[in-house]
């Protein structure tokens, strides 16, 4: 999202914010890489989507490092787990689950079968139908990934308690749900 597309949510009290307050922890730096004094983020600060920008973009990179040994993107983990938790799944409801175009989700399953870790398996009522399977395999890394997801939260929202971490999680579900095409 463009921070120029940015709409709508005040952050009440804003305006009234101190000169320390107005300048985040993760205000621009300076080529040196100390804080640049003096800037003002108090306008841009207020949005809720610059906000959730700037959390995704941190755990985006959080999720990525306790990933790469795995050798999992963001995607392939969302489709593991969603295999391993709906049994007698088809790759339909999987990409309308993630919202996923046909091809991007046969790419990625191509990617993740190779690996062997997904498998295609006919529906034996429906001979049409092809079901996704997790094998051994993709079972056991399913496993070691959600171990190394819940690591990296635990880590990046350290700061938050757990009545927090859940009201974070229900609000950023209530605001997606107010939009066509999320789930």
């Amino acid at each position: 999202m463009a921070l120029g597309a940015l709409s709508g949510f005040g952050w009440p009290g804003a305006a009234e914010m101190s000169a320390a307050q107005r300048l985040p922890a993760s205000s621009p730096r300076s080529p040196e890489g100390q804080p640049q004094k003096g800037l003002d983020m108090t306008r841009l600060s207020q949005w809720v989507g610059y906000a959730t920008t700037r959390a995704a973009i941190a755990l985006k990179f959080a999720f990525a490092q306790h990933m790469a040994p795995l050798g999992l993107k963001s995607v392939e983990f969302s489709v593991l787990v969603l295999i391993a938790t709906n049994p007698r799944l088809n790759q339909k409801q999987l990409g309308n689950a993630l919202a996923l175009s046909a091809p991007n989700l046969a790419v990625i399953l191509d990617r993740l079968a190779e690996r062997g870790l997904v498998a295609r398996v006919r529906g034996t009522v429906d001979r049409r139908e092809h079901r996704l399977e997790l094998t051994a395999a993709g079972a056991a890394l399913t496993a070691r990934a959600e171990r190394a997801a819940a690591a990296m939260e635990r880590d990046a929202l350290q700061r938050l308690s757990d009545a927090e971490r859940a009201q974070l999680i229900e609000l950023l579900h209530k605001v997606g749900a107010m939009h066509p095409g999320s789930h």
